[in-house]
């Protein structure tokens, strides 16, 4: 197979939006629905005439690789199940402008990701595209070599391809080392994937890395052995420095550092840290948009991100055409961050860390609750009424309590139906282990039941 492939937000938030747009959830592998291919025939890709895609390349392999990622986990939804016609265009538009990576997991969008992904990629010359998907083992029940080498394969049938251009070991960390090697060591499964290297049906193998900083230095600690070829990183100009938030984590500057030292390229995820870099509170976006008043909040996030040498790949989950465009602007070409620029978003940054919001993606591996808690949802409108200044609640006495908490009260009544609400929280935890993030879940719940109590 050939090694050189030839290929290449968001319009201002003008209002609250407390929905969520992502819907997942990393637990038991599940089969994959039939999904309608309404736009199936072939297609031969047709470069837009102003295609000025920005590319890195794939040191191992020398891809040149568009340094903005599809991300397939948030994909168009149209009567509760995914709009392939959609999906389709946005794949249209997104190869004729350049962008070539999409990332995807058995997992994503209940399970139907990979297929929607391998109907909109297999319209075209399969050289024209690089796919990427997952090992997503965090169910014990794919601890066994067999179930996990199924839900490989099964990845070949639903993405129709018969070699994955980057496959990745599935947020790994949660749960420390011990976890790591009962998912992939003890059972000989990192082991079969080198194999599958080996043989070629794999042609890049990383992971993405989520939770334990000690699970991230013993893989690249043991990169002699495994040599993997890239490393997926939760990566933005706020967890550069402030991702830490206990002893067991690290910020993403030491994720990158000792990636970029060992010579490992990184694809990254969450630049916009769940869409929250691209919804600031209005004083800080103001900083931004005097600057630049015909750009969105959104780019400056990804022209940081872009900056950085070693990144390989910046994904984006652009679920609706206008994020797509807006990124696709942002990337063609890159206009990288100034140094006076850098610092304008590091000291927004740290302005950031003062704010009381919680640090959920809405990534949706929490869900479902038993109980059937909207977990991101609650949390998303949590954030948004921290960004629009209705909390911190005042002091009882002041003269603007009222009003602020009517109107919280209210937001919230409208955003959550109201068997998806906190108050649904029966604080079993089953959440827990789920969350990359690490974020104490039901406690999270009681603080926003005793707001709205």
């Amino acid at each position: 197979m050939s090694k050189n492939r030839k290929l290449n937000r968001r319009e201002f938030i003008k209002k609250l939006s407390f929905g969520s747009a992502s819907a997942v959830a990393m637990m038991a592998f599940e089969p994959i629905k039939t999904i309608a291919a309404p736009l199936n025939e072939p297609l031969q890709p047709v470069p837009s005439p102003d295609n000025n895609m920005t590319y890195r390349v794939n040191r191992h392999t020398n891809d040149k690789v568009s340094l903005l990622g599809y991300g397939m986990m948030r994909l168009p939804m149209k009567d509760g199940q995914i709009d392939q016609e959609m999906v389709n265009k946005q794949v249209d538009y997104a190869i004729a402008h350049g962008v070539n990576y999409f990332d995807t997991a058995p997992v994503y969008c209940k399970g139907q990701s990979e297929t929607a992904t391998g109907i909109a990629l297999h319209r075209y010359p399969r050289d024209k595209y690089f796919i990427a998907t997952k090992m997503s083992n965090s169910n014990e029940k794919y601890w066994d070599i067999e179930k996990a080498k199924e839900m490989y394969h099964a990845s070949f049938k639903h993405l129709q391809v018969d070699y994955i251009d980057y496959y990745l070991m599935h947020a790994v960390g949660g749960g420390g080392v011990d976890r790591l090697k009962k998912r992939f060591i003890d059972n000989g499964l990192l082991d079969y994937l080198l194999e599958e290297r080996k043989a070629g049906r794999i042609r890049n193998l990383g992971f993405s890395y989520h939770g334990d900083v000690a699970v991230f230095d013993w893989l690249l600690d043991h990169q002699d052995t495994y040599q993997f070829d890239f490393v997926q990183i939760q990566l933005n100009y706020v967890d550069w420095r402030h991702a830490s938030m206990k002893k067991e984590d690290a910020d993403a500057e030491y994720l990158y550092t000792k990636c970029e030292k060992l010579g490992i390229q990184n694809v990254v995820m969450e630049p916009l840290l769940g869409s929250r870099l691209a919804k600031l509170p209005q004083e800080l976006a103001g900083q931004l948009t005097s600057l630049k008043p015909d750009k969105s909040v959104a780019s400056w996030a990804f022209r940081w991100v872009g900056s950085l040498p070693n990144i390989l790949v910046a994904l984006s989950g652009m679920t609706y055409m206008e994020h797509l465009i807006d990124n696709v602007n942002t990337f063609s070409p890159l206009d990288p961050c100034t140094e006076s620029e850098k610092a304008l978003l590091a000291k927004i940054a740290n302005q950031m860390a003062g704010y009381p919001t919680i640090p959920c993606t809405a990534c949706h591996y929490c869900t479902p609750c038993p109980y059937g808690v909207e977990i991101p949802d609650n949390f998303s409108y949590y954030n948004e009424a921290v960004n629009a200044h209705l909390l911190p609640l005042p002091d009882k006495g002041a003269s603007d309590y009222a009003e602020r908490r009517k109107k919280l009260i209210e937001g919230f009544r409208k955003a959550i139906p109201e068997n998806g609400r906190a108050d649904q929280c029966m604080d079993c935890e089953a959440c827990l282990p789920k969350c990359p993030q690490q974020i104490r879940i039901p406690i999270q719940m009681a603080r926003l039941v005793e707001l709205m109590r």
